[in-house]
């Protein structure tokens, strides 16, 4: 290429970038056809190569400028192209294209509820092919367009049914919020009750991701195996809803109803009786099912136990199965546990006990956490008259 041709290229190329914005797509046309007239008016030829090479512009679009100027391919002066121009819309074409697509992503209301799609991720590749089957020209991302036109977009599951609705339902939880705000009035404690999930110890994955060096991510275990040394934690958590302060005893063997007692009464011990002064009952609301759940005898045994040690009178309100998301802990505590270690691997008992106890939100939620080295035995049985003993102590304390 010549120094002449580079410096005609150049000076194109600048003024097509200080113009183009402002220009519309026939005066585009109409500009890069006069530019490439002129050139060949100067040099004899090359100037739609020229122009072309400067500006992007295609060749066939700066060929059909320049029948427009010759004036064999006249427009109106106030449209870019002539009526009707342009490719037709699919929908247009085929007008019961559609049709065939919804009943292709709704089976059930507007298909055959026997088709194969309908036990089939239903991408847009699957849909295309599907529609390509019965005779429509269409590819995958021209898929995408219709569905969108159509109202669908991309759903995850999401978590909403309760299964069948007991008629005291509302009663229940009623009743338990008027329980919080009488013992909230009488400045007694409340606390919701929880074990968060059992968590391995070791240089295992942990979901999330944490900001570290470039391209130097955190080297962990290829498999999940339990290390045998290590072994796992048991977070149980206690938040006091009053204060938006948490306490998790780090269990290290079995959630038992032994197990959630104790670590209710190391935080009665260690922060309750400090932070209630005239404190002579506890409020406790937990889900109703694991270690602290309504039908556990030990849970009712230990409870009474601890009543007894700290003469307290204890009222328990456990929420309707299918409703643990309620229980206040999940979404003021163990959610921020969770956040606050994401990414980071739980490599040993320490880590936990830190992790947990650096959580902090911006709503000034603080968190105490210790470990509960005590083993704590599984298959205790609670006799029949050990209940019957239970409730009548019961019956005596009130």
């Amino acid at each position: 290429m010549t120094a002449s041709l580079s410096k005609d290229i150049f000076t194109i190329q600048q003024e097509f970038r200080d113009l183009s914005f402002s220009l519309d797509e026939r005066r585009i046309r109409l500009w890069c056809a006069a530019k490439a007239r002129a050139y060949d008016r100067e040099h004899g030829r090359g100037g739609v190569t020229l122009v072309c090479r400067a500006t992007g512009v295609s060749r066939p679009t700066i060929y059909a400028g320049l029948r427009e100027i010759d004036g064999s391919e006249k427009l109106a002066t106030s449209r870019m192209r002539q009526a009707g121009g342009g490719r037709k819309k699919l929908t247009e074409t085929a007008p019961d294209l559609l049709e065939a697509l919804e009943s292709l992503v709704e089976p059930d209301s507007r298909g055959d509820p026997e088709s194969p799609l309908r036990w089939t991720c239903k991408s847009t590749y699957q849909l295309a092919e599907e529609l390509q089957n019965q005779g429509h020209a269409i590819s995958h991302p021209q898929v995408g367009k219709l569905l969108a036109q159509l109202g669908y977009s991309l759903q995850a599951n999401k978590k909403s049914k309760e299964g069948t609705s007991h008629p005291d339902r509302n009663a229940q939880f009623a009743h338990i919020n008027r329980e919080v705000q009488r013992f909230h009035a009488q400045e007694q404690p409340v606390i919701s009750v929880d074990t968060k999930k059992k968590e391995n110890l070791g240089e295992y994955k942990n979901p999330g991701r944490e900001y570290r060096p470039k391209k130097q991510p955190r080297v962990v275990n290829g498999h999940d195996f339990v290390d045998q040394q290590l072994g796992k934690v048991i977070p149980y958590g206690i938040y006091d809803l009053k204060h938006n302060q948490g306490w998790v005893s780090v269990g290290i063997n079995n959630d038992t109803a032994e197990f959630a007692v104790n670590a209710i009464r190391t935080w009665l011990s260690q922060v309750g009786q400090q932070r209630y002064p005239q404190l002579h009952a506890l409020m406790i609301t937990a889900d109703c099912g694991g270690s602290n759940g309504y039908r556990i005898r030990l849970w009712k045994k230990e409870l009474q136990q601890l009543a007894n040690e700290f003469t307290l009178a204890i009222t328990v309100c456990h929420y309707p199965p299918g409703t643990s998301k309620w229980n206040k802990i999940e979404h003021r505590m163990f959610s921020f546990i969770s956040q606050n270690w994401k990414g980071t691997p739980l490599v040993d008992r320490q880590t936990v006990i830190e992790l947990i106890s650096h959580t902090k939100t911006k709503q000034g939620l603080e968190i105490i956490a210790v470990l509960d080295e005590n083993v704590y035995q599984t298959g205790r049985k609670v006799t029949d008259q050990e209940m019957e003993a239970l409730h009548q102590k019961s019956e005596i304390s009130r």
